[in-house]
Formats: C-alpha cells, structure tokens, sequence
C-alpha cells in the first residue's frame, strides 16, 4: 500500500471517531412517556427579614385593635309612681321624681270638703307642672274663641257624667282682639272634636263630683305660654310635654 492511500484511510478513521464523540456529548430527547424535560436547577432565595415582613402583613387579614362595639341596650322606661286621692276615687301615674301635694279644695259647704282635694304635682327642681282638682265646687266663665287643635288623645279611664271618653288635647284659643291663649289640660271630647266657637272649660261632671285637670303653662294671664304656635309645636317634641300628656292620659276614675 502506498503512502497516499495510507494517508486517506488515516483521515477517515479519524473524522469517524471525532463524529462518534460529538454524537455522544449532545443530550438526546427521552423517548419515555411522561419524562420530565431537562432543566437547569431552580436556585433559591432567602427573602430579608424587611421582605418577610411585607409579605406577613399582605397575607394576614388586618385585626381591628377595637373591640367590635357591643349592641346598644334597650332604653328602659322612666320609672313611675301612682297617685290616688285620698278619697280613693281619682288616680294617675308620674314619673317617681316628680312630688304631688295635696291640699283642701274649693267647697260650697263644709260636707263637701270630705271629698274635696287639689293635687299640685312638682318636677324635681319644685317647680309646678300640673293640677288636678277632685270635688264639688265648680266655678268658671267662657266667651267666644275661634280655637286650633294641636293634638288630642281620648283619656279611656275618665268617662263622663253622660258615658263620653274625656278628651286629652294640646291647643289655643284665639278671642275676638287677636290674643293667644295656650292650654294643655282634659276636656269633655267636644270640646276638642267639635268646637263650637266658645273657650268653654275643663270641668268633666263624672258620676259623683267634678274633675279638672290641667297643665300650669303661665303664671298669670298676662304671660304667654308660648311666643308663637311655632314654638308650641316645637315644645310638642320636648322629653317634657311626653311626660305631661302621659300622666294627663293616665288619669282614671273609680
């Protein structure tokens, strides 16, 4: 053999084994069903204390450093006191820190005055609020008036000489020179369903005597109430009128 077909034997023996090497340093794709691909290792990194903490707070639902508030209580009932005249015929409720003062009554004779009484009823301060007046005298006068309603409640526990409901009512009185008279005070039902063009009075006939009762709201005719129906109205929302037109409604007779 000569040295120029040595030569080329040689090189194909040699391209053969570089080719071989090749072949075998190139991964081959796996043929197994479900093979993981070849991948680079995943590298892990630690977060910063700062990062931890961030990461914390985003994940955790926020807690209210405040208590939920607790359900409001229910709002109770001023306590309350009842007052019976003495002759155990008329009562009424009121609130426990108001007092009542009983005194003799008007009389037309001295065999009246058994079963005659005022009762004065004070609000904690002595200041006077009311009067109911139990007995036999009665005395009054009335005159024209045109009249406007401002609220009116049937008293059940007070009935009549003739079997009506007396009337509970808030109103004035308006006479022929223009002036305002204010009264809160219970009526016969007329007089506060169907006025009639007269003041007319508060004096109820019951059975046996007569009753009036009324709310103090000046202390001589010449000081008004109220300086306008505005402000009537407006003394209608009052905690104080609540409590005077509850102990007007409580009133009864037995």
């Amino acid at each position: 053999m000569n040295s120029r077909i040595t030569g080329l034997l040689f090189t194909a023996a040699l391209t053969g084994v570089l080719l071989t090497a090749a072949a075998c340093a190139v991964p081959q794709a796996s043929t197994e069903p479900n093979a993981t691909p070849l991948s680079a290792p995943a590298t892990t990194v630690e977060p910063s204390p700062s990062a931890a903490a961030t990461t914390a707070a985003t994940l955790t639902p926020a807690v209210s450093e405040t208590a939920a508030a607790p359900a409001p209580e229910t709002r109770q009932s001023a306590p309350m006191q009842t007052f019976t005249f003495p002759d155990g015929h008329i009562s009424f409720t009121h609130p426990a820190g108001w007092t009542v003062t009983v005194k003799p009554g008007p009389v037309n004779n001295a065999e009246e005055q058994k079963i005659s009484f005022e009762a004065t009823i004070s609000d904690e301060s002595g200041a006077e609020l009311a009067r109911v007046y139990s007995g036999k005298y009665g005395d009054g006068a009335a005159g024209p008036a045109k009249r406007t309603v401002l609220d009116h409640s049937p008293v059940s526990g007070i009935t009549d000489k003739s079997g009506e409901t007396a009337q509970f009512g808030f109103a004035y009185d308006e006479d022929l020179a223009g002036g305002l008279h204010y009264f809160m005070d219970v009526r016969e039902a007329h007089e506060f369903l169907a006025h009639d063009g007269s003041s007319g009075s508060n004096q109820i006939a019951l059975p046996d005597r007569i009753m009036n009762a009324y709310v103090v709201l000046t202390d001589s005719p010449s000081t008004l109430a109220f300086t306008s129906p505005a402000a009537a109205k407006a003394w209608m929302e009052s905690g104080r009128y609540a409590q005077l037109k509850t102990m007007l409604l409580s009133l009864k007779y037995a």
